[in-house]
């Protein structure tokens, strides 16, 4: 793997989500991330390659999530990306109000945007990118 660049690419079967932990567990190492920033990337990148599955690819099997990182600038920034159609995150009800605490829906993205430094969605919602600060 590149040190400025790496790639994963999976089949959009729930399975394949347990290739997200060694995939984090090299950057782990290649950039000596402390246990707390491992963890966050870790549930970060797990609940939005889930969702790329389950909500953007529909659970189509024959569709992918595209999992890229890139170093810049003190970080790391990993994008998500389905071939879905897209969706507003805006849309998406606070999972933390008190009429929803009992309710699915929304808590991937509530630990996405809390777990990150930066969290913004871009290609109509099909592709998520999160920042990671790198303690150097």
């Amino acid at each position: 793997m590149s040190d400025l660049h790496t790639n994963l690419t999976l089949q959009s079967n729930p399975d394949n989500v347990s290739q997200v932990e060694p995939f984090v567990q090299d950057l782990a190492q290649r950039y000596n991330l402390s246990p707390d920033l491992h963890g966050n990337i870790l549930v970060s990148l797990t609940e939005a390659v889930t969702n790329a599955m389950l909500h953007g690819n529909r659970g189509d099997c024959s569709k992918h999530v595209s999992i890229s990182m890139r170093r810049q600038k003190g970080a790391l920034a990993i994008q998500v990306s389905d071939e879905g159609p897209g969706f507003d995150p805006g849309c998406v009800p606070d999972p933390t109000c008190p009429d929803l605490l009992e309710k699915c829906g929304g808590r991937g993205l509530f630990l996405m945007r809390n777990l990150s430094d930066s969290c913004r969605f871009i290609r109509n919602g099909s592709t998520v990118e999160m920042r990671f600060k790198l303690g150097e």
